[in-house]
């Protein structure tokens, strides 16, 4: 059989846990959420069909959790890309804020050169308005050199905040990147063990089909296909272990009987039934009443 993503959109997005089948017994021992069949005979064709079942199972869950590992990887690494990008913007802040003090020491000394400037005019004036003046000139530049001053002491404390903050970021960075690399290298080993349980599950499911009639692993395929990996289910209370449907004591005699393959009326699950379900389907049929 060629695998592919098939199991998986048969079986939706809750696929059951696997039923653990052991093949080593005759007659099959098989644990059940709804009644113990251990030492209970049942039908060949049922046996190879629940062992079929527990492969396409396995295969179903497999394959789901092969899905998963890209998109486990991209999140891993858009967390990675998320802490370097704030390690960037932090290092832009700090950028930003040397540029910001530069420019305002830069305007700082070109008040300081019209000071001089007016200073040496001052000198060479022999009229006291154009003096005045000048006073004037050189007081409104050192206020204007207060106040950018001021701001450049502003700015450098913003500057260590800055280049703390740098220093975090840069530190979440490499313990996120740190993290995100080894996340990534379990994920990619854990997709190559299960691609090569996959190959193993698949070479296995191969074997076990080729077992069974053509006829009967058409009819568990179409449903596996309809119904997701429920497909041979047992019969709990007089219902189909599958649609939860009540069955007719026809269908129940029929599936008991062992004879033949027996299907849901309702499902078309495959049914199966063994005497530790002779006690529920006698409770359910009321007193004096039997299968």
């Amino acid at each position: 059989m060629i695998r592919s993503k098939k199991f998986i959109e048969w079986a939706g997005k809750d696929a059951p846990t696997p039923i653990s089948v052991s093949v080593n017994y005759r007659p099959l021992t098989w644990q059940s959420p709804m009644a113990s069949l251990r030492g209970n005979p049942m039908l060949e064709i049922i046996e190879k069909l629940l062992i079929l079942q527990d492969r396409d199972r396995q295969i179903i869950r497999s394959e789901a959790e092969l899905d998963r590992i890209d998109p486990e990887k991209q999140m891993a690494e858009r967390k990675c890309a998320g802490t370097i990008q704030a390690l960037e913007a932090a290092h832009e802040k700090v950028k930003e804020l040397e540029s910001k003090r530069k420019e305002l020491e830069l305007e700082v000394e070109s008040f300081n050169e019209k000071i001089a400037k007016y200073s040496n005019q001052q000198l060479e004036t022999k009229k006291n308005e154009e003096y005045q003046a000048l006073t004037n000139e050189i007081n409104t530049c050192k206020d204007k050199i207060s106040d950018l001053e001021t701001g450049i002491l502003e700015c450098m404390e913003e500057s260590e905040e800055a280049a703390d903050a740098e220093k975090k970021a840069k530190a979440d960075a490499d313990e996120v990147k740190k993290m995100v690399e080894g996340q990534i290298a379990d994920l990619e080993s854990h997709g190559k063990t299960l691609e090569s349980r996959l190959n193993d599950l698949d070479g296995e499911r191969e074997k076990l089909a080729s077992a069974i009639e053509t006829k009967v692993l058409n009819s568990y395929e179409r449903i596996l296909k309809l119904r997701g990996d429920k497909v041979v289910v047992g019969i709990e209370h007089s219902v189909c272990g599958g649609c939860h449907m009540k069955l007719t004591a026809q269908v129940i005699v029929s599936a008991k009987g062992q004879q033949e393959v027996v299907n849901c009326p309702h499902c078309s699950r495959i049914l199966f039934f063994t005497s530790d379900m002779d006690l529920e389907a006698a409770a359910d049929a009321g007193p004096g009443n039997s299968f």
